[in-house]
């Protein structure tokens, strides 16, 4: 039988609405997400593996903030503001490569250390002294967790530490040991044109597998479930059909698949979905552990990124596995898209009045929930203002 970890028993009433329509199309609404979601919320930047060396680097660019992640000669990795002290250039232009010894402004040619102190500026002598420390590279929060680099770009934040954060998970995601993983090609992204939201709440249900998703169906549809978000965290959970087979992906997949002796017998068919509020996903298989995420671009855009890790001393039929387990998941993603842009474009219709939540999408509700918390402007039906909505929204925090 598959575990569940918590107490998820639906409210007898609950309301079943969603974010008014208003929300996915504001950019006033927006900006209140930049700061008070994706600013001072835990992001996952990648892997510690994907900085196996000194010198080597991660950047990651998140609603106009610049994260640099780098890993120093003293085997720590830091993150950092990918902004120069001198005139705020990019220090680092690529999305992940490694410098030898320093980091070198390709602006003006400022000269920062591995631990992100000012080792010099070009032409010294036409500034006066410049402490090594204050002009150095102005550090972001950074936790690693289970081999995962979190960073929030903001100093503190409602979210406790990572590890607090995803104590509720901890003991079920450690038999895998993904700190010890290894990428398998590399950080992805893709941008899709929909609000972000819509792609989150495609993400946070089950509902729709059965008829949207047929290699899902498949493969696990018969015991899939959904448990929603509590203090930041929701779980989904399911395990192979006893008779998946009717696709040729799933039907590979299964085939090839070695027992998985190294998980625990519950764990050895399962995959399962961990979501970080506000938009980061876990995902963990028998043979790989995989995230994802999406961030903003505009009201109508937004970014998708994430990475597959696998084990580093896999065996050919794990590395068959993971490709297939992949498939799956490429397909499910294009699924997915289509359905979050039909979704988001209702929205901008007369017609349009609202989401009615089943029972099995309670978990976009708890979803929504947490957004209203951070901004409690999202529990107005009437769109406000454009230009009333931040001093609006800071009234409204103010009450609660």
């Amino acid at each position: 039988m598959n575990p569940h970890f918590r107490d998820v028993a639906i409210p007898a009433e609950w309301d079943r609405r969603g974010l008014p329509g208003w929300s996915y199309h504001s950019n006033a609404l927006l900006e209140l997400e930049k700061e008070y979601v994706f600013r001072n919320h835990w992001q996952i930047a990648g892997h510690v593996s994907d900085l196996p060396d000194a010198g080597d680097y991660l950047t990651m660019d998140v609603v106009g903030e610049r994260a640099l992640i780098v890993r120093g000669k003293d085997g720590v990795v830091r993150a950092f503001n990918n902004m120069c002290r001198h005139r705020g250039s990019r220090v680092v232009a690529d999305s992940q490569g490694t410098c030898k010894n320093a980091l070198v402004c390709p602006f003006h040619g400022w000269v920062y250390n591995l631990d992100g102190t000012l080792r010099g500026a070009a032409r010294p002598r036409s500034f006066p002294d410049l402490d090594k420390t204050e002009f150095g590279l102005t550090p972001l929060d950074l936790e690693i967790w289970m081999g995962f680099i979190f960073i929030r770009f903001r100093m503190g934040g409602p979210q406790p530490s990572v590890a607090e954060l995803l104590r509720p998970i901890e003991a079920e995601i450690a038999h895998y040991g993904v700190a010890e993983m290894v990428p398998s090609w590399g950080v992805w992204t893709q941008k899709s044109p929909v609000n972000w939201k819509s792609v989150r709440d495609v993400d946070n249900e089950g509902y729709h597998v059965a008829m949207a998703h047929p290699a899902l169906q498949d493969l696990y549809g018969a015991t899939y479930f959904d448990e929603p978000f509590v203090n930041g965290v929701s779980r989904s959970f399911a395990t192979y059909n006893p008779h998946a087979g009717r696709r040729w992906s799933v039907r590979q997949y299964i085939k090839v698949a070695p027992e998985a002796a190294h998980l625990p017998g519950h764990l050895r068919k399962a995959w399962i979905y961990y979501g970080i509020f506000p938009n980061n996903v876990l995902s963990v298989m028998p043979e790989s552990v995989q995230f994802y995420q999406e961030f903003p671009l505009s009201t109508g855009e937004t970014l998708l990124r994430g990475a597959i890790y696998r084990y580093r001393d896999e065996t050919r039929e794990q590395a068959a596995a993971r490709y297939l387990s992949y498939r799956i998941d490429r397909d499910t993603m294009n699924e997915d898209v289509q359905l979050s842009v039909w979704s988001n474009e209702s929205m901008l219709s007369e017609a349009f009045e609202g989401f009615y939540l089943s029972d099995l999408e309670y978990g976009v509700r708890t979803h929504h929930d947490h957004l209203r918390e951070q901004i409690p402007v999202l529990g107005l039906e009437t769109a406000p203002e454009e230009k009333d909505m931040w001093a609006l929204n800071d009234a409204l925090r103010s009450r609660s």
